[in-house]
């Protein structure tokens, strides 16, 4: 692939997850978040968006809406579990993603908020209609997808460089 290649991230929200006392990194999906965890994975499928890999938290809540989302994909995609998605900061988000071989047209993230949304909002330096809005004013709910366009390579992934395409989530 060229650097002049067109690129997509889909950045996922893990669904949502209880909140015991104890561990956060092994919290659980919760019923309503095992029934959204599919429905974004088939949303994800019906966009026609094949992920060639895909870099999912460590997280119990994001491990399970993960397989629980890849499901529902025509093909499942490489899945490289990242620790250092657990709790990212931006800047070490924009890291892991410019750390994406060229060899990937399109990539999925399953990870958390605040940094996914964080990372949407600086990606973004266009969107398609109202989307840009849409997102900030729902502040990117559990089970949330945004998808993101850009041109040239991943080590080039810097604030502004996308456009935010489609912002989906499973209760509008």
């Amino acid at each position: 692939m060229s650097a002049e290649t067109t690129r997509r991230v889909v950045l996922m929200r893990h669904a949502k997850a209880d909140f015991p006392d104890g561990d956060d990194h092994e919290r659980p999906l919760v019923e309503r978040g095992r029934k959204d965890a599919p429905r974004v994975g088939r949303w994800i499928a019906d966009s026609g968006f094949s992920p060639d890999q895909a870099l999912c938290s460590t997280a119990a809540r994001c491990r399970e809406t993960w397989k629980l989302a890849v499901g529902e994909l025509p093909q499942r995609p490489r899945t490289v579990y990242e620790e250092r998605l657990y709790e990212a900061s931006l800047g070490e988000m924009i890291a892991i993603l410019n750390e994406v071989d060229d060899e990937v047209g399109s990539l999925v993230v399953i990870g958390h908020n605040p940094g996914l949304h964080a990372l949407a909002d600086a990606l973004a330096g266009e969107a398609d209609g109202d989307l840009l809005a849409r997102m900030n004013r729902s502040g990117f709910p559990t089970a949330a997808a945004a998808v993101l366009t850009f041109t040239g390579s991943w080590k080039s992934v810097e604030h502004g460089i996308g456009t935010l395409t489609a912002f989906w989530t499973p209760h509008h």
